[in-house]
């Protein structure tokens, strides 16, 4: 969806405007940006957003925050339904100043689904339901937290490179040792690029790398055990150890939880 596409979607008066989207799985929406800020939120399925900088995963109940005009890739995991809310310039204050993923609790879920029900570019009677409605929306945005759910890619090409390839195959055991001696460099010298690059260290960044990714395999229906070897983890009990810490619950009750959440 291009700018043009969505210009009408806000009312001159509104402080943002809503739009719901359903997408099969593995669907992709090639590289764009608006000029607007812009929320996206999944109802049902995952939503990976891809920018130059790195990847969010984004599971329901959660939703990416994109500031104006990052350009930014989104793929599918499962059947999405896709809610997209964009702000108006004049309402950012108190918004988070940069790209991020936001936890969706109930409520904002709601106003959520009732901005897309009033339908594109309504026009809003000063302090109507609708005028009430979308002003509230934007000020839940605002009390929402940030979520550790992104994936920062180093600007470095052989740093980027060495990323690629272990989100390619979450399971290689290479160390530290190993990929300083791809780059020709000291280990010392790599920890201290990466984490320039990144703002992380290795171990927390491929920590990081194989959750995410396992997180799209689970949006995907695939059994727990595979996930985990497919993703280094030598047991299935170790995986949803870390994967309950991170996400606060096990794997096997993650997209159930999710579930009852949303009702």
């Amino acid at each position: 969806m291009d700018s043009a596409d969505y210009q009408h979607l806000i009312a001159a008066d509104a402080p943002c405007g809503a739009l719901a989207i359903d997408y099969p799985h593995a669907h992709v929406i090639p590289p764009h940006r608006h000029p607007h800020a812009q929320l996206l939120y999944a109802i049902e399925g995952v939503l990976c957003v891809e920018t130059a900088d790195g990847r969010w995963v984004v599971p329901p109940t959660r939703g990416v925050w994109l500031q104006a005009d990052v350009e930014h890739q989104v793929r599918m995991r499962g059947a999405v339904k896709m809610r997209t809310v964009f702000i108006h310039d004049g309402h950012l204050p108190g918004l988070p100043l940069q790209s991020c993923v936001l936890d969706i609790p109930p409520l904002l879920r709601e106003l959520i689904v009732a901005a897309v029900g009033l339908g594109q570019g309504t026009e809003l009677a000063p302090a109507s339901r609708a005028w009430h409605l979308l002003h509230l929306l934007v000020m839940e945005l605002r009390s929402v937290p940030v979520l550790p759910l992104y994936l920062p890619l180093p600007a470095d090409p052989g740093l980027r490179r060495q990323c690629e390839a272990l989100m390619q195959e979450p399971d290689l055991q290479l160390t530290v040792e190993q990929l300083a001696d791809q780059l020709h460099i000291a280990t010392r010298t790599f920890h201290r690029r990466f984490r320039a690059g990144t703002g992380m260290r290795f171990a927390h960044w491929r920590q990081q790398a194989r959750l995410l990714l396992a997180l799209e395999q689970l949006a995907r229906g695939d059994k727990v055990i595979d996930v985990a070897l497919a993703h280094g983890y030598t047991s299935q009990s170790a995986f949803a150890a870390m994967f309950r810490k991170h996400f606060g619950s096990v794997p096997s009750r993650f997209f159930r939880n999710v579930d009852e959440v949303l009702g």
